[in-house]
């Protein structure tokens, strides 16, 4: 006989992400539902350092946002995008007569170069994006929903 809580463990379904928080000195990413953390995972970022001011500067945005959508069918396997510019980022990029730019996603690794596996993660390698390899993508693909608040600190 099974005993009941194997069984239920084997039917209850995974918490779902109510939080992701990226901190950008650390490079990591972690997944929480409400205060608890779910799973924390290296990440590389984009080229260049600092806060993001502009489209095309290479540099991840800091502030708060959400999960606006999803895309399985991603060129980078995976992704998750962003609701980047939030407000500040506008007036940010208006204060110096530049756009702020868009499509800031985390996302799995280039579909072409996806047997670098972990490998990557010791490059910071996007255009801004907050990057996990392939495996780890899909380890919370099913439990980030879209609405799912993402923080990322300097």
């Amino acid at each position: 006989m099974i005993p009941l809580l194997l069984l239920l463990a084997a039917i209850t379904p995974p918490q779902q992400a109510t939080k992701i928080v990226i901190k950008k000195s650390d490079h990591t990413l972690t997944v929480y539902h409400e205060q608890t953390k779910l799973q924390t995972y290296k990440v590389s970022l984009g080229r260049s350092t600092g806060q993001k001011q502009q489209a095309g500067d290479r540099k991840t945005p800091e502030g708060l946002y959400v999960v606006d959508a999803k895309n399985a069918a991603s060129g980078f396997h995976r992704a998750f995008h962003l609701s980047y510019p939030n407000a500040e980022d506008r007036q940010r990029a208006q204060r110096l007569g530049k756009s702020p730019g868009g499509d800031i996603e985390i996302h799995g690794q280039k579909n072409s170069l996806a047997w670098l596996g972990p490998l990557a993660r010791h490059v910071d390698w996007t255009a801004g994006c907050i990057a996990l390899n392939n495996d780890e993508i899909d380890a919370i693909w099913s439990i980030v929903p879209v609405g799912t608040t993402v923080e990322i600190d300097p």
